[in-house]
């Protein structure tokens, strides 16, 4: 009996990543839904939601560090991959100590991003 494979959710501000990621994540078979803030992320997903969750570290409103907090404190079962093009001191060692899959930083290796799917 196969395992199906995870959902794929991607929040990001940048059009053009989200669009770069769904084809990528699509072409070797996950399902992927994107979020351009992370407010359109909390209002369409559901709390008890699992899989994957590629989060931007910087966006308008609420950043990627503030939607993992309010995921936390609800309890959410979703895998948080932080991607970003701005890493500051000390992000990546933060997010890591929330329990984050991975910190990715743009440009990243797309094998390495599906890799993090089946670990």
């Amino acid at each position: 009996m196969s395992e199906s494979k995870p959902y794929i959710f991607v929040v990001d501000d940048d059009e053009a990543v989200r669009k770069a990621l769904r084809r990528l994540i699509t072409s070797v078979g996950y399902c992927v839904k994107t979020f351009a803030s992370a407010q359109e992320f909390l209002d369409s997903v559901p709390n008890d939601a699992e899989g994957f969750l590629i989060l931007d570290v910087i966006m308008p409103q609420i950043s990627g560090f503030q939607l993992q907090e309010i995921l936390l404190a609800k309890g959410s079962k979703l895998k948080v991959i932080f991607i970003t093009a701005h890493a500051q001191n000390g992000d990546c060692e933060r997010a890591m100590s929330r329990g984050t899959v991975a910190f990715l930083e743009k440009p990243f290796n797309d094998q390495e991003l599906i890799d993090l799917f089946t670990e």
